[in-house]
């Protein structure tokens, strides 16, 4: 039996000459994009409240027993690229400058020949697994 307006008085068609019906939706799931957005924002605001209140404990743990990942998330959060402007160099530089500036590279320099300046940490990466990226939802059929 045919569902329209002669079989059931209360039926109301989805679609009119191809276009939807007042009260029918195109997309009943919702807008994927608007979906997604609202997912975003609700996890980002659930991870900050958990942040605010067991961030440093987590950081410092991550810190003390995996270093390797709490190195790799630091160098995340450096940038790329640092863009740089030199402005002048050395012949805008007055001769106080100068001089102050020579003075400083002997003593780094002297410092680097005592062996002051820089330690050596001595250790090897540990390699932290990566997740697995999460699986695509299929469509219901």
């Amino acid at each position: 039996m045919a569902l329209n307006a002669k079989a059931n008085p209360n039926y109301v068609p989805k679609r009119i000459n191809g276009k939807f019906a007042p009260g029918w939706s195109g997309n009943p799931g919702g807008s994927l994009e608007a979906t997604r957005r609202s997912f975003n924002k609700d996890f980002l605001l659930a991870l900050a409240a958990d942040f605010k209140k067991h961030g440093a404990a987590a950081i410092e743990k991550v810190r003390e027993q995996q270093p390797a990942a709490y190195m790799k998330i630091c160098a995340l959060l450096v940038p790329r690229e640092m863009k740089l402007e030199h402005s002048g160099g050395v012949k805008a530089m007055t001769d106080e400058q100068i001089v102050s500036a020579i003075a400083a590279i002997e003593a780094w320099m002297a410092a680097q020949k005592a062996g002051e300046a820089a330690k050596v940490i001595e250790g090897e990466a540990e390699v932290v697994p990566s997740l697995p990226a999460p699986a695509r939802p299929t469509k219901a059929s």
